[in-house]
């Protein structure tokens, strides 16, 4: 894709609605699931958009007319911030995990906030500890940082940033871990890390230095993509220090880390993994690291754009959850390798993404390799290979992104001609002219099978809803080699 295709597909993706499925609280908080309540992992798709720059409401608000394009107003960096400790049981056999801060303390809440609230904070303490309740004690632990997603009955989704670490301080010699816990409406992982490397240095002077800078922080406005706010804090013996916090310029990928997923696996196994995904089958991901499940599977998801996975997606299976592997349907999955016992060969696709690993696919279907149009395959890593390895961040998500979303350009980029909109009514999908117009009989066999995915259904249902012909011209006229990109993704508009 051309820079000038890739400007307009970033303005576009600004506007895209994301939906998913995900684990309810209610899923969470309700002990384990049996196997008969799986449905209950499957609701309604969640919209989120991305909140615009508002006007202001009258000229002598806006002294600096330049501000309103640098923050997305109204919109926190944070809901909350909690600590999550792991404190022994009465008997001293195990440990369980409790939440000691929180910060701001919620209250002036009605009842039934606070029923919700405590539900929350249950699915918080799971997901901060999902191995369960056995810990030993510890002299060395290297802090770990990973996310996951709560979804609340009504389909609203909160994102959840984690990082634990070890307090070197305590006159305990081996304590647990602690898990320190931001509840956000904001997906950029990347930011939060930063966040969370500034929380874990004031955390091993003292607790009370946490509370200042998140104060700075909650009252700052969210940058708008691409850009910076700067927070004031002081630290003993550095004095006051300026931490810059920069938004990425793809708002689209803000949330995704692709070099994690390109060092646990080589281009050839993620095309394969890829592969998987497209046709919606049962994939499970098995790591030590919690910081490489989330990464992970979250990036895979994000090869899937413009399209969305619409089942049931947990990027770290707490212990307790573990018959989620049982479900019929299709899932995405993050399991801790020593968890791997229980998952008995029940996804479709079972991948280890450890470094230790005898072999990356611990189960497969077998027909992952022939899935994608052969053709289309070696393009795929050839594009892949042109990266380089010095390549930044965002380097490396532009060539990855780029690269699987002129595949589906190539394969069902032409669905936009086959939209017949009547006067006055909604569009309806030829789909079997579509089908027929692809000339490639590699292709077609791949089509096939992708038309019959819920993920190309929701699409087209949201194309069918919409008005005939672009919404914001600006973006699908432009004229160049890769207008068909453009046009491809018009619909978000």
């Amino acid at each position: 894709i051309r820079s000038g295709a890739f400007e307009a597909v970033r303005r576009i993706s600004t506007r895209m609605n994301k939906r998913t499925h995900l684990l309810s609280i209610e899923d969470v908080t309700d002990g384990k699931p049996s196997y008969p309540d799986y449905s209950l992992l499957l609701h309604v798709p969640v919209g989120v958009k991305d909140l615009e720059p508002t006007e202001p409401p009258d000229p002598a608000a806006a002294q600096d007319t330049s501000r309103q394009h640098r923050y997305v107003s109204g919109q926190y960096f944070f809901e909350y911030l909690v600590v999550v400790s792991l404190n022994k049981t009465k008997d001293g056999s195990s440990y369980e995990p409790r939440i000691t801060y929180q910060f701001p303390k919620r209250d002036g809440m009605a009842r039934f906030q606070k029923e919700e609230e405590e539900k929350t904070l249950k699915a918080i303490t799971l997901f901060c500890f999902p191995e369960g309740i056995s810990w030993a004690p510890l002299t060395e632990y290297h802090s770990e940082t990973f996310s996951f997603v709560l979804t609340e009955i009504d389909g609203s989704r909160r994102n959840g940033y984690c990082r634990r670490l070890l307090v070197t301080w305590r006159k305990r010699s081996s304590p647990p871990p602690e898990a320190y816990c931001i509840i956000s409406s904001v997906a950029c992982f990347g930011l939060f890390s930063k966040i969370f490397d500034e929380v874990e240095k004031r955390r091993q002077i003292s607790m009370a230095m946490i509370y200042p800078f998140m104060q700075k922080l909650r009252e700052a406005p969210f940058p708008a993509p691409g850009n910076t706010v700067e927070i004031k804090s002081f630290i003993p013996e550095s004095g006051t220090e300026i931490i810059s916090l920069t938004r990425p310029l793809d708002s689209w990928l803000e949330h995704v880390n692709f070099a994690t997923l390109f060092g646990c696996l080589k281009d050839e196994e993620v095309l394969l993994v890829f592969a998987a995904a497209v046709l919606e089958r049962r994939i499970i991901f098995i790591a030590d690291e919690l910081g490489t499940l989330s990464q992970v599977i979250h990036a895979v998801a994000a090869l899937l754009y413009p399209f969305t996975w619409q089942h049931t997606f947990i990027s770290i299976v707490p212990e307790i959850l573990m018959d989620v592997v049982m479900a019929p349907t299709p899932y995405l999955l993050g399991v801790q390798k020593r968890l791997l016992h229980q998952v008995n060969e029940e996804g479709e696709l079972i991948v280890d993404l450890s470094e230790d690993k005898e072999k990356t696919f611990i189960f497969s279907t077998g027909d992952e390799s022939s899935i994608l149009p052969p053709k289309l395959q070696a393009e795929i890593l050839e594009a892949l290979s042109m990266r380089q390895k010095t390549s930044t961040e965002e380097e490396l998500n532009r060539v990855v992104s780029e690269t699987f979303l002129h595949f589906f350009v190539k394969t069902v980029g032409h669905y936009a001609s086959y939209v017949k909109y009547s006067h006055g009514g909604g569009g309806v999908f030829e789909k079997r002219s579509f089908y027929k117009a692809i000339e490639s009989k590699t292709t077609r066999h791949f089509v096939k099978k992708f038309l019959q995915t819920q993920m190309f259904d929701l699409f087209i249902q949201e194309v069918e809803q919409q008005q005939p012909g672009p919404q914001q011209g600006e973006d699908c006229d432009d004229d160049d080699d890769d207008d068909e990109v453009v046009r491809f993704l018009c619909k978000d508009l």
